[in-house]
């Protein structure tokens, strides 16, 4: 008996969005009308590419970088990509999740972005 294979990646795409007069950002933005489409635009890269049924794309809300929104999140390898634009979006499945590059110019810096710090080093 076959398993169903596993995703080969997981993109979380944040899509939390601030009521609108709320000062803080979001990453779904009244403001930004393009950051309005951008889930649906990584879904439709997808299935164009043939790629839908091993990269899963999930709907979250925030994932806690809202200065740097929009944002995703991309697994494995805990790569979150920030200041998301369709054009960003489509080379991130080009060169990362395709052709197996980071696309370091779109990582958010790492100073907003340490490294984590192990459950077992916080857990009381």
């Amino acid at each position: 008996m076959m398993g169903i294979p596993q995703p080969a990646f997981y993109i979380f795409k944040c899509q939390q969005s601030a009521p609108p007069g709320m000062p803080k950002p979001s990453c779904v933005s009244q403001n930004n009308p393009e950051s309005q489409e951008l889930m649906q635009h990584l879904s439709q890269m997808l299935m164009q590419k043939g790629i839908i049924g091993n990269v899963q794309p999930i709907q979250t809300s925030c994932l806690g970088r809202c200065q740097q929104g929009p944002v995703i999140l991309v697994e494995p390898g805990h790569t979150m990509y920030v200041g998301l634009t369709k054009e960003k979006i489509t080379r991130i499945i080009d060169e990362h999740i395709i052709g197996g590059n980071v696309v370091e110019e779109y990582v958010i810096p790492e100073q907003m972005w340490g490294d984590p710090v192990p459950p077992s080093q916080m857990a009381r």
